[in-house]
């Protein structure tokens, strides 16, 4: 049978097809998704879930003329298939290859970049109030799911989009999960609305019954939507979002073309903003994605017939050590309690979870609550570690300066994939954390060189007092022989691991390959002492200054952007101290858009491997 995928090559190709045409689409799609994800990794569950609705959403409107903007991006892969960009998905995620979020430079489709969840209903509504301002007449979507709801910036949205009452569509993906199960009131009442679903058959039922009745059978239908007000509010009692002035239509079975076809071209016709609650399948179409969406979600490649993982390397997760680390220090403090904001699983305290339920909170696609919520328990005596990706805690800047650091609150903060982060491109970098943390007044800023000294350094955080945030890398752990015991770092104490007559100060993951080019540069006749500073703040000042008053040359090395990062720190010390003339490099990240790729292809780009280390520290001496 020719395949129907071979003949899209725009949106405007999907509107040519019939409903059995669509079926048979959607398949093929899920096929491709399915079989490329399987080699390149990527976002599987998200976007097996919402291939049918994607389809409708092209099938109804006219994308670039129409906006379509996806919250949070990662279940846009049907989107990017038929615009323009299926004989570019071999190498999505690939380096210089599509990137698994919406990217403006990609395509004149992706309307708008995302990454980060709970921004489309902002953006989108700015650009409804802009298209009317313009006197232009086309249709601005936002595709949000119900974990993106949770966000504090998509609630301040939903507040004035009610109140602006522009036309504006928002389509609310329902799978109950935005990495892990969703937790929470709004889910709890998003559940709600779900349950009345034997209404929703029981319409499509009687609709396919007068169809069937020639010349009244349609005009019956007519009459019987304009008593579809009355008879949701007998079945959905006090309907917060048409309170809020929004439109509701729902729920919508998210795989059926007809109901998607239907609801969406009805809202079209408002005049004001509509929300159409859409029940989708995380996984659709593949078992093991169906039964394990949290594992699925973000996906290392893995064999399709089993759905296990291709790696062969066995060694555990530094989420997974940080975990296991949490849960046994719980064991021995009740006053321990540990929060993640929708990623349990992503930050290794799935385990925790389930043995200590009672001190595990999850409180969703909220980093900025996550912090406040913790700080009010601290202050009452508790010892919260809060587990964020990197790039996830900038969200909560304000909080961690105006809430945690102005008061000196003893949290925990544990900034799960720090530094390069491989396949999912600019926006999940955990490159800046270093820079956002180290001004910040009574902040401790430290790094692990390996996952034995991550459980040192989880252990030391909680007796210092003061805040305290430890990155450490998304990926495998170097497998040292842990301690058998937890030892204290005193605070801002580095270690000197190689003498050497200059200085290479080395911070977190780059500890070891410092070591491996300094034993490199050996050969050449440079020596190079290596210390693992461990601490970006405090910095062990007096183990710097020994070797700046020797007039040593220093280098100063960290996976972070370097403008205002921990070499700028060191700089800043020695400015302090008037060494002014002294020889001094820092080696780190420039301050830039990051590509898709993995880690190595990233660091080699920005010569931050160990050739590219050798070749910068020997071209300094030259």
């Amino acid at each position: 049978m020719p395949k129907l995928l071979d003949q899209i090559q725009s949106p405007q190709d999907v509107k040519k097809l019939s409903i059995k045409e669509l079926v048979q689409l959607s398949q093929e799609i899920r096929s491709l998704i399915i079989h490329t994800v399987s080699k390149t990794g990527g976002h599987l569950s998200p976007n097996l879930g919402v291939v049918e609705m994607t389809l409708a959403l092209h099938f109804v409107f006219d994308s670039p003329r129409d906006r379509i903007i996806w919250d949070v991006g990662h279940q846009c892969y049907t989107h990017k298939i038929i615009t323009g960009r299926k004989d570019r998905f071999a190498k999505l995620r690939q380096f210089e290859g599509l990137c698994g979020f919406p990217v403006r430079e990609e395509s004149e489709h992706d309307v708008y970049n995302t990454g980060h969840a709970s921004t489309a209903l902002s953006a989108a509504l700015g650009m409804a109030i802009a298209r009317d301002r313009k006197g232009e007449d086309h249709h601005v979507l936002a595709v949000v799911g119900d974990g993106g709801l949770t966000g504090g910036v998509a609630l301040e949205a939903l507040n004035q989009i009610g109140h602006q009452r522009d036309r504006l569509i928002i389509v609310l993906n329902y799978n109950e999960m935005s990495i892990s199960p969703n937790v929470g009131a709004w889910s709890r009442y998003l559940t709600y609305l779900v349950s009345g679903q034997h209404y929703l058959r029981m319409k499509d039922h009687a609709k396919t019954f007068l169809k069937a009745i020639p010349v009244v059978g349609w005009p019956l239908i007519k009459i019987g939507r304009a008593l579809e007000e009355s008879i949701k509010k007998t079945f959905f009692p006090g309907l917060l979002f048409e309170e809020l002035g929004i439109r509701y239509i729902g729920p919508v079975q998210g795989h059926s073309f007809p109901s998607l076809i239907e609801v969406f071209e009805e809202a079209k016709g408002y005049d004001g903003p509509v929300l159409i609650l859409c029940v989708t399948k995380k996984g659709r179409g593949y078992l093991p994605a169906q039964n394990k969406p949290a594992s699925f979600h973000s996906a290392s490649p893995f064999d399709i017939k089993t759905g296990g993982s291709k790696s062969q390397d066995k060694r555990p997760s530094y989420s997974s050590v940080f975990g296991e680390t949490v849960m046994e220090l719980a064991q021995k403090d009740d006053k321990i309690v540990a929060l993640s904001a929708a990623m349990p699983e992503g930050t290794g305290l799935d385990a925790f979870s389930r043995r200590f339920p009672e001190r595990f909170f999850d409180v969703g696609i909220a980093e900025q609550h996550a912090v406040d919520f913790a700080t009010g328990m601290a202050l009452e005596g508790f010892k919260p570690i809060v587990a964020i990706y990197s790039t996830f805690l900038q969200r909560a800047y304000d909080q961690l300066y105006h809430d945690v650091c102005l008061m000196d609150v003893p949290i925990v903060f544990a900034l799960d994939r720090a530094g390069i982060v491989p396949a999912d491109g600019p926006t999940h970098q955990g490159i800046n954390d270093i820079v956002y943390l180290r001004h910040l007044p009574n902040m401790i800023v430290m790094a692990p060189k390996d996952e034995n000294e991550l459980r040192h350094m989880l252990r030391s955080a909680l007796d210092y007092s003061h805040p305290a945030a430890r990155r450490f890398p998304k990926g495998k752990v170097y497998g040292v022989t842990p301690d058998t015991s937890f030892k204290t770092i005193p605070l801002g104490e580095s270690e000197l691991l190689k003498e050497g007559q200059d200085l290479l100060l080395a911070y977190g993951n780059l500890v070891y390959p410092c070591l491996d080019v300094a034993q490199e540069l050996e050969k050449d006749g440079i020596s190079l002492a290596v210390i693992n500073a461990r601490f970006a703040k405090p910095l062990d000042e007096e183990k710097i200054l020994s070797y700046a008053q020797a007039g040593r040359t220093i280098f100063t090395a960290e996976e972070g952007v370097i403008d205002g990062g921990f070499g700028s720190g060191v700089r800043e010390l020695l400015d302090r101290e008037g060494r002014f003339d002294l020889r001094f490099k820092r080696l780190g990240l420039p301050v830039e858009i990051y590509p898709v790729g993995s880690v190595d292809q990233i660091k080699a780009r920005f010569k931050l491997d160990t050739p590219g280390l050798i070749d910068q520290i020997k071209s300094f001496y030259t």
